[in-house]
């Protein structure tokens, strides 16, 4: 049993917060210098903490959807998004109240965006929408595109370049 199906942003981003405060008061993190990234559903995840919340200072969101309605209609493999949604057609509460972007005004974390240019699972625009709101609400961002990329990076020119920014955005914003 999927226990955020129709719930994105939900119970799954009280259980990511529930682990952050777990850390800080274990010591192993400093509640002034966190920071949060992922990829795909992690960068989704990431997106959705920048708006829900302020404690993080810095965020990476890779290949990350920042509207479900939009990305159902776009992408690949919709009957994924259809198993936890519906269709955004007849269901659309539930695909805007779990979209980043709904929210985008509650974000201003500096938001580190990387995405694949041939990516069909999470399309560019979900990427490009987020940097444009962001960039609209004076929030710090950068959008790297990378060429001939898909859902998973492969070039090692990239996968280098991919890491030198996010710990070069980390070092910038967490130090």
């Amino acid at each position: 049993m999927v226990l955020n199906r129709g719930d994105w942003g939900g119970a799954d981003f009280k259980d990511v917060m529930a682990g952050v405060d777990y850390l800080i008061a274990q010591g192993i993190a400093d509640p002034q210098r966190l920071g949060v990234a992922g990829w795909s559903y992690g960068g989704y995840m990431a997106e959705w903490a920048i708006t829900q919340t302020s404690r993080f200072k810095a965020a990476v969101s890779g290949a990350g959807m920042s509207d479900l309605a939009s990305e159902f209609s776009t992408e690949v493999h919709p009957a994924y998004d259809e198993w936890f949604y519906g269709l955004p057609y007849e269901k659309p509460d539930g695909f805007r109240h779990s979209s980043p972007l709904t929210y985008i005004k509650n974000a201003h974390t500096p938001t580190l965006i990387l995405q694949g240019d041939a990516d069909v699972i999470d399309p560019l625009g979900q990427s490009q929408a987020l940097y444009r709101a962001l960039k609209r609400y004076g929030v710090e961002t950068e959008l790297v595109v990378y060429p001939r990329e898909g859902h998973g990076l492969k070039e090692e020119k990239h996968l280098v370049d991919r890491l030198n920014r996010i710990v070069g955005w980390f070092d910038k914003h967490l130090k």
